[in-house]
């Protein structure tokens, strides 16, 4: 809902060097996409239309397709260069793919069969996540399923700085530089709006979503899955 893209997302060769960016930073993120596509797989038609929002790269967009070739997708991002990437990425995969460069107001009206939202949610501030969400719901069937995954952490302060400083150990144990792994860390805590569990997990019950569970805890990262 923001006019905002980070910069990451624009920047060339950020963009270019995107692809290694979840499995190296996100802690679990090998795991977390098919896990994600086996949670939509419960309740998706054989040939089911999934919103994917935050598609930009294609990472999770590649994995869906090649799994579920009944599958169509409506894949959304505020980021041209990242929608470029994407379509690069899936190649022949594109045909049962459109792109939509924008924010979930200028995604398609649906009813989608599914939705995700991975690696997204931590960007948008607190007061459009909401708003976010709910347009989320709003294009969704009946009982579809919704999976979000992203930053989510405690609020109290030396809880929050535990699992902040494992993190930044963790991008050590990736290969980033010690100085540019604590740099990156304090770029998240001094940019990003993360909310607590119990703030996302609000958020989802407000804008209509039920039956909301955690299925995945990565360090700092938390993913549920929530049915409209």
């Amino acid at each position: 809902m923001s006019d905002a893209t980070p910069s990451v997302f624009v920047d060339p060769e950020a963009v270019a060097k995107y692809a290694e960016g979840p499995r190296r930073n996100v802690p679990g993120y090998s795991s977390l996409v098919p896990m994600t596509r086996i949670l939509l797989a419960e309740r998706m038609p054989r040939e089911g239309r999934v919103l994917v929002m935050g598609a930009g790269g294609g990472l999770e967009l590649e994995d869906f397709a090649r799994s579920h070739p009944g599958w169509r997708f409506d894949g959304v991002d505020p980021s041209a260069p990242m929608l470029d990437l994407a379509a690069h990425r899936l190649g022949p995969l594109s045909s049962r793919v459109n792109l939509h460069e924008g924010y979930v107001q200028d995604a398609p009206e649906g009813p989608f069969d599914a939705a995700t939202c991975l690696l997204t949610f931590h960007f948008v501030t607190r007061d459009q996540r909401l708003p976010m969400a709910a347009e989320i719901h709003r294009r969704l069937k009946p009982d579809a399923p919704f999976v979000s995954a992203h930053l989510s952490i405690e609020s109290d302060e030396g809880k929050r700085d535990v699992w902040m400083s494992r993190y930044a150990d963790f991008l050590i144990e990736s290969g980033v530089e010690p100085r540019q792994a604590n740099a990156a860390r304090e770029k998240i805590e001094r940019e990003l709006p993360i909310l607590t569990p119990a703030q996302d997990e609000a958020i989802l019950r407000e804008a209509g979503f039920g039956d909301i569970q955690l299925f995945y805890v990565g360090f700092a990262f938390r993913g549920w899955v929530a049915y409209a």
